[in-house]
């Protein structure tokens, strides 16, 4: 333990100081973890002394530890009132503000029952701790979110890639808790994905509703090798879950596509770069002028996902800027006239990340909507990166409130970036079930959170008898034709899945079939049963671009009728095990590193999803099988 540190914990300030005058730098110190001397202090809930370190010493209060942590977080727990009231009203600290797991310190005052530093931060905030929420609203890959009201209703569409069925719709009446209701696109003979790589598809929806349909439009991005890779494309239907018509097409280039109805009435379709406009017909199926540049933008890199909204005389254009990452943002300009010359606004942007090694960055691509009680809202997307490097939940989306400014321009969470603990929107709450991790394969459906890597054969994927039968593929995971995979989102960084899957399956020559953690065709593991003379193997197989091994196998010596397998994920850290009876697991390898189910793991085509945890089963050219999955158990930790 270093002389400051135990100074610091024998409250010796005398001593401090007398070390502080002959070299002022000590107190930026830190410890073996780079856990600062000022934390020290703050954790001793000492007052006396946080108040020299801060208004004596050199020490600096914009840092946090490696875990982002704050001052105010361990002056929490602390349990002085006095130190965390000096904090916030002196040194102007957030309660709100989080650490890596996006804990904050008014989070950690409620769950540690610290009474009454819970009830000043009620006082600072404005809620309870109740009536707060958290960001991001939408966990796991929901990327380019787009929302519509209708009524008390609200309606959001994110981004589906190549993943089906196609264009999740999600439904709130609080805009705080999702669930999906539906999809754009539930016909295979409409989806047009199969053998699209992963990460094309369909791109950057946007939901709308006019004279009793809801309408929704996206860009279906195509492979490099033909000669037209963008399309726009157009459903409508009367009910926001759906059915939806058969998509139309709408031949223009670029991506983003939105649809404004002005004032008139007359329908138009917005759509990079920067934000260009062009007339539809009435039912928005067809283009009926060409597409005119509106306004590049303010930031000039990269200008997409255009939006409009007219407000109090004004059509603002709202754009996401400065490319997918770090740089990230929202902007808005504003013009008298539909096609006028468009002012940038002041204060852009109005969303965006500056601290890059923050817990929520990526912040961009908005669209802000109102209440019925005329307060307003954006939700926009952004990612949680693991070690400030790979996005594997994917981006997600956020909301913050927008307020506007007495000369009429919108700011986002007055102009400080993603909020972490928000204040809950003045709207009654979601009266949704508190949702299980468990799933039996009941009914005679698969839940609307599994979706598959492309269309699934037609008796690809069958749920009977609370059992859920996949088809083996005919072609593996590595290949843009694989069939009958379905996944689903990982919302968390650290999580337990398990399955129950049925032994008894004859197999042959490489068949195999169990769990898998997916991101593409390029990069994926599977964690399977195979043949072993005639008992069964598990086997570990790792696929990372052109690199592809298997890392461990295990032989199965006792067979029952099923086994369950399990992953025990913490960061990129994955735990491989198995059971007979789902109580005793029996550990077969443990993964330190598992960076590639992720948008940064390698650079290949176009990777923009997030990673996937779910089943497969793979039959290559010998006899089909159908192996049977009994259950699937999901539990974040």
């Amino acid at each position: 333990m270093s002389e400051m540190i135990e100074l610091i914990k024998n409250h010796d300030l005398n001593k401090i100081k007398e070390i502080l005058n002959e070299n002022p730098k000590r107190i930026n110190e830190e410890d073996e973890n780079g856990v600062p001397m000022s934390f020290y202090i703050a954790r001793t809930g000492d007052f006396e002394m946080l108040r020299f370190l801060i208004e004596y010493s050199f020490a600096s209060f914009n840092i946090g530890d490696k875990n982002h942590r704050t001052c105010l977080h361990e002056a929490v727990m602390s349990g002085s009132l006095e130190c965390v009231k000096y904090l916030v009203e002196r040194v102007g600290m957030s309660p709100c503000d989080a650490d890596k797991n996006l804990v904050t310190p008014y989070q950690l005052a409620h769950e540690n029952g610290l009474a009454e530093i819970e009830a000043y931060f009620e006082e600072v905030t404005g809620a309870k701790y109740e009536d707060m929420y958290h960001n991001p609203i939408r966990r796991g890959f929901f990327a380019d979110p787009s929302i519509v009201r209708v009524g008390s209703d609200y309606y959001m569409v994110n981004s589906s890639f190549i993943f089906f069925p196609c264009i999740p719709i999600s439904h709130s009446t609080d805009l705080v808790h999702w669930e999906v209701i539906g999809h754009a696109i539930t016909n295979p003979d409409w989806a047009h994905i199969d053998d699209l790589e992963g990460g094309r598809g369909y791109w950057a929806p946007d939901i709308s509703y006019f004279n009793g349909k809801f309408y929704i439009t996206a860009t279906l991005r195509y492979n490099d090798d033909v000669d037209v890779k963008r399309r726009q494309i157009v459903v409508s239907s009367e009910k926001p879950e759906g059915p939806y018509s058969e998509p139309a097409f709408i031949e223009e280039d670029g991506i983003d596509p939105s649809i404004f109805t002005d004032k008139d009435n007359k329908r138009y379709m917005l759509l990079n770069r920067g934000a260009r406009i062009l007339e539809l017909g009435d039912d928005c199926t067809k283009k009926i002028s060409d597409a005119e540049l509106l306004y590049y933008g303010t930031n000039k890199r990269a200008p997409e996902g255009p939006h409009l909204l007219y407000k109090d005389g004004y059509y603002y254009l709202f754009e996401a800027e400065g490319g997918t990452g770090l740089m990230h943002q929202v902007t808005v300009s504003r013009s008298k006239t539909l096609k006028g010359v468009y002012e940038p606004c002041p204060y852009n942007p109005i969303m965006t990340q500056r601290d890059y090694d923050a817990p929520i960055t990526c912040c961009g691509h908005g669209k802000p909507v109102e209440t019925q009680n005329g307060e307003w809202y954006m939700v926009y997307l952004c990612n949680r990166l693991l070690d400030g490097e790979y996005g594997i939940l994917g981006r997600e989306t956020c909301l913050d409130p927008v307020t506007w400014t007495a000369d009429g321009w919108p700011i986002v969470n007055s102009l400080n970036g993603p909020s972490y603990l928000q204040k809950k929107p003045n709207l009654p709450a979601m009266d949704t079930e508190e949702k299980s991790g468990f799933d039996d394969f009941d009914g005679d459906r698969l839940k609307p959170d599994w979706i598959f890597p492309r269309t699934p054969e037609a008796d690809g994927i069958t749920v009977k008898d609370s059992k859920l039968i996949i088809k083996g593929s005919r072609c593996p995971l590595s290949s843009t034709s694989a069939k009958n995979i379905t996944v689903r989102r990982q919302p968390d960084f650290n999580f337990d899945a398990v399955c129950k899957l049925d032994l008894g399956i004859k197999l042959d020559s490489e068949q195999n079939y169990g769990m898998t953690g997916y991101y593409d065709e390029n990069t994926y593991f599977t964690y399977g049963i195979y043949k072993n003379g005639d008992g069964y193997a598990l086997k570990l197989f790792e696929k990372i671009d052109e690199d592809e091994k298997y890392t461990c196998t295990v032989d199965i010596t006792e067979v029952t009728d099923s086994l369950y397998l399990k992953i025990s994920t913490e960061g990129l850290k994955r735990t491989f095990s198995y059971s007979h009876d789902g109580k005793t697991f029996t550990e077969v390898y443990a993964a330190e590193n598992l960076y590639y189910l992720c948008s940064q793991a390698i650079s290949k085509g176009k990777r923009f999803t997030g990673a996937m945890i779910g089943l497969y089963a793979y039959s290559g050219t010998e006899s089909t099988i159908y192996p049977s999955f009994d259950s699937f158990e999901y539990s974040a930790k």
